[in-house]
């Protein structure tokens, strides 16, 4: 199961408004990767959502336990392109496998709201995966009500 996706847009803005709009969802900022991105969040028992980066936009890995963000380049590798996914199986054994194939891994917070384990797939691409626990945690706590809470507190714009 995928909880969400990303990938870039030369409107954000705008892309994210259209896909909240089919789903009769939400779209706003969403300035937790890079400035200027927009998110499409559909409201559903899976908290849905499309992450919309500038044009441009790669995903880098951060420093020591730092996590990954987003810093715009017009040159290949990398992308904007990531997801979260579910998975049974633990972090040492996400891990096991990540390293298996000399892959980087680490478990990192999102702003202290859940924990993922970034895995970056050919030590290029990143995805998110979500343990079980990991999974009880991104539920509870990434739900459109939370996300305009977040909004709000840090004085940013409401829902198109």
């Amino acid at each position: 199961m995928l909880f969400h996706v990303s990938t870039d847009a030369q409107n954000p803005q705008r892309v994210a408004s259209v896909i909240a709009q089919l789903w009769d969802g939400v779209a706003t900022p969403f300035p937790a990767v890079i400035e200027g991105s927009w998110i499409a969040m559909a409201g559903d028992a899976r908290n849905s959502a499309i992450e919309f980066y500038p044009a441009g936009t790669v995903l880098v890995q951060g420093e020591g336990e730092e996590g990954g963000h987003g810093e715009i380049r017009r040159q290949s590798g990398g992308s904007p392109m990531h997801f979260a996914m579910a998975t049974q199986k633990s972090i040492p054994e996400v891990r096991a496998i990540a390293e298996s194939h000399g892959w980087p891994v680490k478990v990192c917070s999102r702003g202290g709201a859940f924990h993922v384990i970034e895995l970056w797939l050919e030590g290029v691409n990143m995805i998110e995966v979500l343990t079980p626990e990991m999974q009880a945690e991104y539920l509870e706590a990434f739900t459109v009500k939370n996300w305009q809470g977040f909004l709000a507190q840090h004085a940013l714009a409401n829902a198109a």
